[in-house]
């Protein structure tokens, strides 16, 4: 399955590979504010339709993840790991075209405690 992810404004647009059938809900202090339900790919099925220069950057914490928003509108379609966690995608299905949030397997993880 391929799907179409995007900021809020399309600053920061892409397609993404894969079957979409359940998220994890992180309950740390960044993606508890944001509301995001992420799904997990390899980095090399995300494919950028814009720009990288578009892409904003936060780390905190440990900086294991390149968290990714838009400068513009704010939103926060996906994320990148680093180091360890090179090489894979957390990518926000709330950003995704035809993704109904309600009809996947949400999966708790305590980011919080970690």
């Amino acid at each position: 399955m391929n799907y179409t992810g995007s900021c809020h404004c399309g600053k920061i647009a892409f397609d993404v590979e894969g079957e979409v059938n359940e998220v994890i809900e992180c309950n740390c202090s960044y993606c508890r504010r944001k509301g995001s339900l992420l799904w997990f790919v390899k980095r090399d099925l995300l494919q950028l339709k814009t720009p990288e220069t578009n892409l904003s950057k936060y780390q905190f914490n440990k900086h294991v993840i390149n968290h990714y928003f838009c400068s513009t509108c704010g939103c926060a379609p996906f994320g990148e790991g680093v180091d360890a966690m090179a090489g894979m995608a957390a990518v926000n299905v709330r950003c995704l075209e035809g993704i109904e949030p309600s009809t996947l397997k949400i999966n708790q993880y305590d980011g919080r405690s970690k």
